[in-house]
């Protein structure tokens, strides 16, 4: 069978399920809240798999799931080369958040990333350690620091509430997902201009690794029709 994985829980599955059953393919749990068990009716051949959003790049570069629905930032930042990994099918309209770069509102010198470049070597000087970002996004933030000649940085890693860590002396600039930035303002943090990292919604992928002999192939082929999706070069 072709496998899809989908996020387990909360408003990105809502949203997953809405949008598959809009194109006539429809998901459901099944079993009791605490089960990760579900059922696809609509299109033959297809199983459910729930999978936190985190863990969905995972078992797609794997090759334990044929199809996956997850964010985009978290595709790019776990998979290296992940264009060789994944095939992207459908951007799905929702899940919209962007990754940015923000330091403390009162830093009123620094404004652009040039300016935080140069902020980052005064502070290594002034304090003997480098500049600290926290962050769980470490390939992304750090491609893009080095695509704009950002040095004398160190990442710290933040698995939850990143926004809390200036505020606690464990970083002095953040790097994380924001939707709206009342979080950021609520913590006295500002965007830097320019410091758009990468702009993420919710996206369907393909595995290039999986095994698609056996059927997967044609179930494939039937299900795209369905979505109103073509095939990717090179699947």
């Amino acid at each position: 069978m072709l496998k899809l994985g989908v996020p387990s829980k909360g408003r990105l599955m809502e949203q997953t399920f809405e949008w598959f059953g809009a194109r006539g393919l429809t998901l459901a749990r099944t079993g009791s809240d605490r089960e990760y068990a579900g059922a696809v009716m609509g299109c033959e051949g297809v199983e459910l798999v729930l999978l936190s959003a985190g863990e969905i790049p995972r078992e797609l570069a794997a090759g334990r799931i044929h199809l996956g629905v997850t964010g985009s930032d978290l595709v790019r930042d776990r998979l290296a080369d992940w264009p060789d990994q994944v095939a992207e099918l459908a951007a799905l309209g929702f899940g919209h958040a962007d990754l940015i770069l923000a330091v403390p509102a009162c830093w009123v010198d620094v404004e652009t990333l040039d300016d935080l470049d140069a902020a980052a070597a005064a502070f290594r000087r002034a304090h003997g350690f480098r500049l600290r970002i926290a962050t769980k996004y470490h390939r992304l933030v750090r491609e893009f620091l080095q695509d704009q000649g950002v040095a004398d940085y160190q990442l710290v890693d933040s698995q939850g509430a990143t926004e809390g860590t200036v505020k606690n002396l464990t970083a002095e600039a953040i790097a994380d997902i924001t939707s709206s930035g009342e979080t950021l303002r609520a913590n006295h943090l500002r965007i830097l201009t320019g410091g758009l990292i990468h702009e993420s919604q919710a996206m369907l992928f393909a595995a290039r690794g999986a095994d698609w002999t056996n059927g997967a192939s044609e179930v494939l082929d039937h299900l795209l029709p369905v979505l109103g999706l073509t095939r990717p070069q090179g699947l």
